[in-house]
């Protein structure tokens, strides 16, 4: 743990100040020190980076080996890619290497740390210490006033020095960086206050919401199925033109489990979801090959599904259809064809999500339109920064979302 600088004076005057001691942050601040740079870290929170301590189960999936641009969601689709390039994920892990810390693949390029998030923790605070960074927490900030500075020589443009007023002292900087993160998890402190520094500068924002979240029906819709709390399927799930194959959890309240977290980020309300029940089988043939079969539908899907929700399926499909469940050789040939059909593409629409208190990242944030892909800094307010999960870019589930803390961590730590 950094230490509270309570009892010891802090320089008032640094060249940088990181609001905001989280993955991103810590990164940012690493790299900016190492270049000589004074770094000065501000966090509201008592205890550090607790979205890295709380990751994976404690386990910390801190990156994944497949990462590329399309792992990510945002209104700038490009945005990502030049970071992305400059820090990967084998620059993470050459880091982890240097201090010995072990870590192993789960699975689709899933990295996870042997020895628990907290050794990912120490780690980046053991960084930041031997790179002379200083820290202050915890620490509220309050108000932020900048003013411009004198031209450093020709072709500089002009530079901003911001005066930032905390509960613990006034402090000055050449460069801010906001690593505020997002509004997922509110239990763990995240708060807005990345948006509202955005705000006072003019700068836009795009649209936010929960991502990475349970979704959620109607108590009503979702009656016959609240029972199956725990069961799972592997499906094919697919919302537009996004599709992801991975498992799905039913709860007492909707849908979970990977697969569900995964589309969440590009549902939108009143959009169905197109659920392949069962993507390893082909069930039209499979229907055609027990055409005299005097099996039941349920005890027959019961073969290929969870029993317990092969019969609720049926019993809402006979609901749906005013037709009761009956042996397979007294279904009509269209009958087994729709059923088929119906079993690829089981359509039913959320009433919305679990909100952010459930969400692993927020979509959406400061518009990256108007940021600087190399460095991070704001095209139209020299000397401020965004980094992380603040900004309009969201990672798939996975480890995406941290990478991306490392890699604009990294991208603004060279500029700064």
């Amino acid at each position: 743990m950094p230490e509270q600088d309570s009892q010891r004076t802090i320089a008032s005057n640094v060249d940088v100040l990181i609001i905001g001691a989280g993955a991103a942050g810590m990164m940012c601040a690493i790299e900016a020190a190492r270049r000589g740079r004074s770094v000065l870290m501000l966090d509201h929170a008592k205890n550090l980076a607790e979205k890295i301590r709380i990751s994976g189960g404690g386990r910390c999936n801190f990156t994944n080996l497949n990462t590329k641009p399309e792992n990510y969601l945002s209104h700038n689709p490009h945005f990502c890619r030049s970071a992305l390039a400059r820090y990967t994920p084998q620059h993470f892990i050459a880091l982890l290497q240097q201090h010995n810390i072990g870590y192993h693949e789960k699975m689709l390029g899933q990295l996870f740390c042997n020895d628990g998030s907290e050794a990912i923790i120490g780690m980046l605070k053991s960084e930041c210490d031997t790179a002379g960074v200083r820290w202050c927490v915890p620490c509220k900030v309050g108000e932020i006033k900048y003013s411009p500075l004198p031209h450093a020589g020709e072709g500089w443009g002009e530079r901003v020095r911001f005066h930032v007023s905390t509960s613990r002292g006034e402090f000055d900087a050449e460069s801010l960086v906001v690593a505020t993160g997002g509004l997922s998890i509110p239990k763990v402190g995240a708060t807005p206050f990345g948006y509202h520094i955005a705000e006072q500068f003019g700068i836009p924002m795009t649209s936010l919401k929960p991502g990475l979240v349970p979704l959620s029906f109607a108590p009503n819709d979702w009656k016959p199925y609240a029972d199956l709390t725990g069961v799972s399927l592997d499906v094919v799930v697919r919302c537009g033109k996004r599709s992801f194959r991975e498992n799905l959890l039913l709860t007492h309240r909707g849908l979970s489990g990977p697969a569900i977290l995964q589309i969440s980020s590009y549902w939108e309300p009143g959009q169905p979801l197109h659920i392949n029940l069962l993507p390893e089988s082909d069930m039209a043939e499979l229907f055609a090959q027990q055409r005299g079969s005097r099996m039941l539908l349920s005890n027959f899907l019961a073969q290929y599904l969870p029993k317990r929700f092969a019969e609720i399926w049926c019993a809402q499909l006979a609901e749906d259809t005013l037709a009761e469940s009956k042996p397979l050789n007294q279904y009509a040939d269209k009958e087994l064809v729709a059923l088929a059909a119906r079993l690829h593409d089981w359509q039913i629409t959320p009433s919305g999500t679990l909100g952010y208190a459930k969400a692993e990242v927020t979509c959406g944030g400061v518009d990256t339109r108007v940021l600087s892909s190399k460095t991070m800094e704001c095209n139209d307010a020299p000397g401020l920064y965004f980094i992380g999960e603040v900004m309009d870019v969201t990672g798939q589930l996975g480890g995406y979302n941290f990478q991306w803390a490392w890699s604009s961590g990294y991208a603004a730590g060279q500029a700064v």
